[in-house]
Formats: structure tokens, C-alpha cells, sequence
């Protein structure tokens, strides 16, 4: 994964298997994409990382692995393991708060919108990822946060993909296998597999 303020706007015919070109897809116009304020992801969610665990996603690996000779069931629910491992069980946003609930301890930091950067991964399509900060001392690992939920431009999220670390956002942005997943909180572990 690279900005594509390093390299040039990737050519979609060169991705390695046939992908719907659409936004959601990673298949986009740099002019098309907008800033993004926080309340875009404002609600209650919950980690899927609890229902890859319990063996509910298990279908859902099953179903891609028969959709891709290229991988079994185990390989993707490998894959996901890593992209949705995270000790934060729920997250809760308001306008310009972030809620972090880790074993039922709470941490709660006020962010600022700093921008956002589009990356090009190796199939060809690429990706945007919407940066935010807090000033707040007592952040930690959550003073810089990054959203990624398939959206260029504002909309109210279904679910997303969210990065947070206390080193810097250039640092984030070279996170590719890391991913963890929330969907909101009103959601069951079946309805969240139906949709994935």
C-alpha cells in the first residue's frame, strides 16, 4: 500500500481479478472525494472480533472460499483473525468524541478532522482514509485515528474500519494487515455475517 501522493492514479484495468469498479470497490476520481467530520461515524458499535471468535463469521469464510478457489475457509478466517484482532469491544462517537471501551473500562478523547489520503494497494484499486487527532495528553495509543468504510465523500457509515496509534498518522497509514471492524451495537453476530 503506497499514497498515491507518491505514485500516480492506479490504471483499474490492471487489477489481478475482475472487481466491480465501484466506489465501494476502491474505484474512484481523486475530484470525488470530500472531508469528512466525525459525526459521519457517530453511534455505539461493536468489534466483530468478539463473532470471529465464537465462530459465527465461520460461514461467511466459507461462502468466500467457494466464491475463490485461491483460498480456503481456514486461510480467510486466518486472514480476518489478524485484520480484526483488537482488545477495544466498543466504540462510541459523538460530533467530537471517541469512546474507547476496553474490558469494561472507558476512555474518552475530544478529536479534531486533519485531513484525509488516498492509497493505492497492489490490486490496483485504492483506498481513502479519513484522519483525525486530539491533543489530549492521556491519549496514548488513541492520539491519532484514521476511518476507512468504503465512502469517499460525507454519508452516515454502516460500518468501518478504523486505525488508531500513538506514534503518528504517516506511521498508520502503512498499516495494511490491521484493521479492526466495528459495526453498531443493535446488530446480531448473524445479521453482521449477512452483510459481510
Amino acid at each position: 500500500m503506497q499514497k498515491t501522493t507518491d505514485l500516480p492514479a492506479a490504471n483499474a484495468e490492471t487489477a489481478e481479478e475482475e472487481t466491480e469498479q465501484t466506489v465501494y470497490n476502491g474505484y474512484f476520481e481523486d475530484a470525488d472525494v470530500a472531508d469528512r467530520t466525525l459525526s459521519d461515524y457517530a453511534g455505539e458499535w461493536q468489534s466483530v472480533y468478539p463473532f470471529l471468535e465464537d465462530g459465527t463469521l465461520d460461514q461467511v469464510f466459507d461462502y468466500k472460499s467457494k466464491l475463490n478457489d485461491g483460498m480456503t475457509a481456514e486461510a480467510y478466517k486466518e486472514y480476518y483473525t489478524t485484520g480484526y484482532q483488537t482488545d477495544v469491544d466498543n466504540i462510541n462517537i459523538t460530533d467530537n468524541t471517541i469512546e474507547y471501551i476496553v474490558a469494561g473500562e472507558s476512555k474518552t478523547f475530544e478529536y479534531n478532522y486533519v485531513g484525509y489520503e488516498i492509497l493505492t494497494y497492489e490490486k490496483g484499486n485504492r483506498g481513502v482514509r479519513f484522519l483525525f487527532e486530539t491533543n489530549d495528553p492521556e491519549a496514548g495509543d488513541y492520539k491519532y485515528v484514521q476511518f476507512s468504510d468504503h465512502n469517499i465523500a460525507p454519508v452516515e457509515t454502516g460500518h468501518y474500519h478504523i486505525y488508531w496509534g500513538g506514534e503518528s498518522q504517516e506511521a498508520l497509514l502503512e498499516e495494511a494487515d490491521h484493521w479492526p471492524t466495528y459495526y453498531p451495537t443493535d446488530m446480531s453476530g448473524s445479521e453482521i455475517a449477512q452483510e459481510r
